[in-house]
């Protein structure tokens, strides 16, 4: 046990310094040039290209829009302007434009029958099965009524009266696709401190007032015309307007601040928002309901209600700005450049095991040296190396590299 101390500890204390063996292998050395170049050209790629290899990046993009709408229509032989079709009238980056409307005029709190199918009625005991139930126009009281427009039995309601009936077609306000959005967003980087707008400040009132988004001819103008962002999105008018639905307008803020300031403008995307809920049974388009209250001179509280199908339009705003920065560029760099060392180790893994002269390499490539060297091998050495000292010379460029795949000659005296 005590002599293998020593030689573990001798072990341990060991210098290995690198040795050069050419090997002159076609078929080795064009697998190590493929790898080596696929592994540049990658690393190039990825660091020039990659914008997040070279730039400090600020996604915590703060945005505020305003929107306008402007257009004049006609529903249900009523002239509409932008205070009745538009909800809220805030201005907002979320608002509706009213395409259809039906309206239950002259609404006051009583009883009366429902108008909702699920409470049709025979008996008196079909409407106390659904005695309670708030999932109609009112609060089912159990009696069973004769409609004054028709010979159909409801169920009677207690609330505002007479009950809205839905069903009734309306035809929607086709100028809608004629309506034009105005929206002005402007947003700011913090941590570069920039601020932008979506359209430059060059342009004037009369462009502004006359002028159509367009990606290709009119990229900067901020006016978006409805029947225009319904094509974007292969949407027709009269699919839109039946039921409803939600468009989202993208706009999109992708910086590279390397450059002047004012290359920094917007892209502009459109979807439709509840295309997931295009086929569903249940749940299909966007509609909404609203009241306008009033009172009669004897106190009787009355109310307008109003049930709207509507485009919805949500104003989504992202975006980040990207600026070089030295040290990610360097690291990536330093990182490319040695990653090319993989290509001597893959080529090791088949010199060392799948070659057929695996052996010879071995022998070439690992050698080992004692510190330790007699004095009559120092001679033997020293007057053997006199002898061949001109041969080598000849033979190599560098003394630490071998040559592999050739014949070598020796002189006699050197056996």
């Amino acid at each position: 046990m005590a002599p293998r101390v020593p030689n573990f500890i001798a072990d341990f204390f060991v210098y290995e310094t690198a040795k050069s063996v050419v090997v002159k292998s076609w078929s080795v050395g064009i697998i190590n040039r493929v790898v080596q170049l696929l592994i540049i050209l990658y690393f190039i790629g990825w660091v020039f290209m990659h914008e997040k290899g070279h730039q400090q990046q600020d996604t915590g993009i703060e945005s505020a829009v305003m929107t306008k709408v402007k257009g004049l229509g006609k529903l249900n032989n009523h002239v509409m302007d932008v205070a009745d079709y538009v909800v809220p009238s805030q201005g907002g980056s979320s608002f509706s434009i009213i395409t259809s409307m039906v309206v239950t005029a002259n609404q006051t709190q009583g009883r009366c029958p429902e108008t909702d199918p699920k409470f049709n009625c025979t008996t008196d005991d079909d409407c106390m099965k659904k005695l309670g139930s708030n999932l109609g126009n009112g609060i089912i009281t159990g009696t069973c009524l004769n409609s004054t427009n028709d010979t159909k039995w409801w169920c009677e309601i207690e609330g505002w009266c007479p009950a809205e009936d839905d069903n009734i077609s309306q035809e929607p306000m086709n100028a809608v696709e004629n309506f034009t959005i105005f929206i002005k967003n402007s947003i700011r980087f913090p941590l570069f401190n920039v601020t932008r707008g979506n359209f430059p400040s060059s342009l004037n009132a009369s462009y502004i007032q006359s002028c159509h988004y367009d990606p290709v001819d009119n990229p900067f103008c901020p006016v978006f015309k409805v029947g225009d962002i319904l094509r974007h999105i292969n949407q027709s008018f009269d699919n839109i307007t039946d039921k409803g639905g939600e468009i989202g307008i993208n706009i999109n803020w992708k910086c590279n601040l390397d450059y002047n300031v004012e290359y920094c403008n917007p892209s502009y995307f459109f979807t439709r928002l509840d295309a997931a809920f295009e086929n569903s049974n249940a749940s299909k388009g966007y509609n909404f309901r609203f009241a306008k209250y009033y009172q009669s001179e004897d106190g009787t509280e009355h109310r307008m209600l109003h049930k709207a199908k509507a485009i919805r339009f949500e104003i989504i705003v992202s975006g980040n700005a990207g600026k070089f920065k030295t040290v990610p560029f360097l690291i990536n760099l330093v990182a490319a450049l040695t990653s090319v060392g993989l290509a001597t180790v893959f080529c090791d893994i088949i010199l060392l095991n799948f070659d057929k002269g695996a052996d010879e390499y071995k022998a070439k490539k690992f050698e080992e040296v004692s510190a330790v060297v007699s004095e009559s091998a120092n001679n033997r050495l020293y007057e053997g190396s006199q002898m061949s000292n001109k041969a080598l010379e000849k033979s190599s460029n560098d003394s630490g590299t071998f040559s592999i795949g050739r014949q070598e000659t020796h002189s006699p005296s050197n056996q």
